[in-house]
Order: structure tokens, then sequence, then C-alpha cells
């Protein structure tokens, strides 16, 4: 106890640390001195529970407390590598932007904008403006409006038919990501659930016999895009639907998560329901994503009929879902780019990693094995294997890639740690202890970093 008593009356007050040399480039102010009273409070804690029995010089407290202030100082959101191959990665954030997107971004961040003003008149006018033309001439839809993502589409469109049966096939009751599920999303909307056929199996008259006149609000078709389901599975057509849904004069509402604008099957990539098509088939309001194979900012994308577009408008939910000038300005830039499909794919990074070849793939990884190889003393192979569109996109389909695999002398889990852990996070996979990057995901100026990283092990 005397020890313990000495030892917490010799620890240095807190303006003996704040003009240390140590800390006089990187912080000042309060920052500064809670950083200092952090350390020291943690230091007094450490004393009196016996896990410290000398106390530590001036010098080593200072470099505690600039450790402390560089972490605090680094920013929590920050940018990293994706060697996963998995292109439309929640967790790393999804859809990289174009660089027209980028732009269009700093132009309206760096001063005012006309997000709500018409120049022409003068006047007050809407955000929805600068986007529902080119939506409507990319998808062939009456009108068009855009929130802040898709849940929050789906959300909208079922609140707009007036807490009425919404009719949904029970193989279309799905859960997405971070645990939202359909029957959740009409339960908030006020509306009442009705399920029709069987999970592998629905048909048009499983529909005709569930609408009930004044009742019924709405039919609803959910792609699901994120499982497969083959065999014995029967479901009826988008125009099918349409039509039964025009006969009652009730909406078609289709959520199609993650909508694509152009047709892939030219780049190999089968079976993506384009959202021009679901319009053509007479789907009253299509709802899907801005930052999934579209490859833009994360937005809620709604398109169809002008009478159910307009309700929409009109609901008090649209002002708290509405989407903010910055990812509006996103969106913008990367819809224009879809006029040229060849443009679109060849600009918009989403599209460009999903198209792109397994000899081009083949030619990047044995770049990057050479960079690599300059560390010396590390094994590094290229390997097949395949990459995945992730976002739940293409959830069965994967795409032929190249991937550098490293042995460095360490556990691959010690070599993930070591390139996760860098000023720039590199985040990849194991598989046969050695630490692989898909190059599909990497982009060829971000090598250097990968290479300055190994050298380092």
């Amino acid at each position: 106890m005397h020890n313990i008593n000495n030892l917490l009356r010799q620890i240095p007050k807190v303006d003996e640390l704040l003009f240390h040399t140590t800390l006089a480039l990187l912080a000042s102010g309060t920052v500064l001195t809670q950083g200092i009273r952090e350390v020291l409070d943690d230091l007094r804690r450490d004393i009196k529970e016996g896990r410290v029995d000398t106390l530590p010089c001036c010098d080593a407290l200072a470099e505690k407390v600039a450790v402390r202030l560089r972490e605090f100082n680094r920013p929590n959101l920050q940018r990293m590598i994706n060697g996963t191959g998995i292109i439309l990665h929640t967790n790393l954030g999804r859809a990289p932007l174009a660089t027209e997107a980028l732009n269009a971004i700093e132009d309206v961040a760096r001063d005012y904008s006309n997000l709500e003003y018409c120049i022409k008149n003068g006047e007050r006018s809407s955000r929805h403006v600068h986007i529902e033309k080119l939506i409507t001439h990319l998808t062939g839809a009456e009108a068009a409006m855009v929130v802040n993502n898709n849940a929050a589409a789906v959300l909208l469109a079922l609140s707009a038919v007036e807490q009425k049966d919404i009719i949904v096939s029970r193989g279309e009751l799905v859960e997405i990501g971070g645990s939202f599920r359909v029957p959740d999303v009409l339960a908030q909307s006020g509306c009442r659930l009705v399920e029709v056929g069987t999970t592998n199996k629905t048909h048009t008259y499983d529909y005709e016999r569930a609408i009930e006149p004044d009742l019924t609000g709405a039919l609803l078709r959910v792609h699901t895009s994120n499982f497969i389901m083959s065999g014995f599975v029967a479901k009826p057509g988008l125009s099918e639907l349409a039509y039964i849904a025009a006969n009652h004069s009730i909406p078609l509402i289709e959520d199609l998560g993650s909508g694509c604008l152009v047709n892939l099957a030219r780049y190999g990539i089968h079976g993506q329901p384009v959202v021009a098509d679901s319009i053509k088939a007479g789907v009253d309001i299509v709802t899907f994503s801005g930052d999934k194979l579209l490859g833009g900012p994360q937005a809620g994308i709604v398109a169809g009929r002008a009478k159910w577009i307009a309700k929409m408008k009109a609901h008090p939910l649209a002002r708290a879902m509405r989407i903010d000038k910055l990812c509006l300005a996103a969106l913008e830039a990367t819809l224009r780019l879809y006029h040229e499909p060849e443009t679109a794919v060849e600009k918009i990074p989403t599209l460009r990693m999903l198209c792109e070849s397994p000899g081009m793939l083949l030619e990047k990884a044995q770049m990057l094995k050479e960079q690599l190889a300059t560390s010396g003393g590390h094994k590094i192979i290229v390997v097949a294997g395949a990459s995945l569109a992730g976002g739940g996109a293409m959830p069965e389909e994967g795409l032929a890639t190249a991937t550098v695999a490293i042995n460095a002398g360490i556990s691959a889990r010690a070599l993930e740690l070591h390139f996760r852990m860098g000023a720039v996070p590199i985040i990849g996979r194991i598989s046969r202890d050695m630490f692989m990057l898909d190059v599909r995901t990497i982009d060829v100026e971000d090598f250097r970093h990968i290479a300055s990283r190994l050298q380092e092990v």
C-alpha cells in the first residue's frame, strides 16, 4: 500500500505534459488537456489495481498521449482497399462512385445551389425536378422521384395506398441485410399483409381470389435477388400481375431491390431484371437502389405511373425520406452516363468491375505479383478464383477472376491483420493458409499501397 501511495504522489501534473515536445505539434487546448488527463487516469487505475509497480517517465507518458491523440484525429470513416472480390460489399460502402459523380458532389458542396429554386422563374421549386426527366428517359416511366434508400422507397409506396391490404406471394416475403424484412415494412406502413400461394408456387388465381373490393390496396412483387429458388417452382409473370391489378383498379408495386438500367447479358451476366422491362410490362410503381447495380450513391429510386408518383410526392413521409443535395448531385451525374450504355460500363466502377474480362484480370494480377515480388522473401502466386457481385445481386453467379495469394512466412491470420491495420486498411480473405487479394475490386493505383504494406512485414 505504501508503494502504491508513493507512485500515486509521483504522477506528473497535467501542466508538466502540456508543453512536452512530443505533443507540441499534435494538438492544443482542451483536446490535448483531455488526452493527458485520460492517460493519467488510466495510469492511476493501473497503479491502484497492481498492474504497474514502476512509474513511467514523462517521455513514455507523452508518447502514450501522442498515440491517443493520433487515434482521436484519425477519421472514423476512412477509405479502404477492397481485395475481397465482392464488388458491392455492404460493409465496405457498396458502390464506389464514378469520377463524374465525385466532381458533381464537389461542385455542389463548395457553394450554394439551386436545390429547390427555379432559376428561370426566380421561384421556389422541387428537388425532384433535377432528376425526374433523366429517370423517365432511361426507364420509360411516366414519372419518378428519389428518396434516401430503397427501403424508404418501398415504405413510401406502401404508405401511399392508404393502409389497405397488400397481396404478396409467400415465396417473396424475404429478409435482406441487417434483418430488414418485407413483412416488417408492410406493418410500418399501416397496411395489412395478405399472403397468397405457397413458398415454391404461386399462381394468378391465388392473387385473383385474394382481392377484395375496397379492402385491397395493391399487389406487391418482390424480386428475390439474394437467393435462388429452383426445381418445382412457379410464379406469374409481371404482365400477368399487371393485367390483374389494372382490372381491379389497384397498383402493382415491384421492389426490384438491386435495380439495373442496362442489359448486362451482352457482357456475360444473365438474369438481372432491367427497370425498363418492368415499366414496359405494366408495373405501376418500381423501386430500386441507387448504390447497387446502378453504381451510384445510396438512394431509393421510384419510377412508374404519374398518378401514383404524385401521391408519393405529396405524402408526409416524403420529406422525412428525401435525398440530400450531395447524393442528388452524384446520382444525377451517374444517371447521365447511362445515355450511352458503353460509356456507363467504361466509367461507372461497379459496371466496369462486373464486366471486366478474365484475360484482363489475369494481366492485372500478374502486374500486382511483379510489384509485390520486389519486397523479396515472400511466396506470391496468381491463382484462379471467383468474384461476387454482392449487395444481394446474383447470389449464385460467380465471376471468374484472378487472385494474388501471399505467403510472407507468418500465419495467414497474422498477415491479414497486418494488412488490415495499415494507414490505408487493405481487406482480403484467407484460403489455404495464404492471404488472398482479388484484383477485380482493386484499382491499379492502389498496388503501391499493397506493395508498401508487404515490405513492412
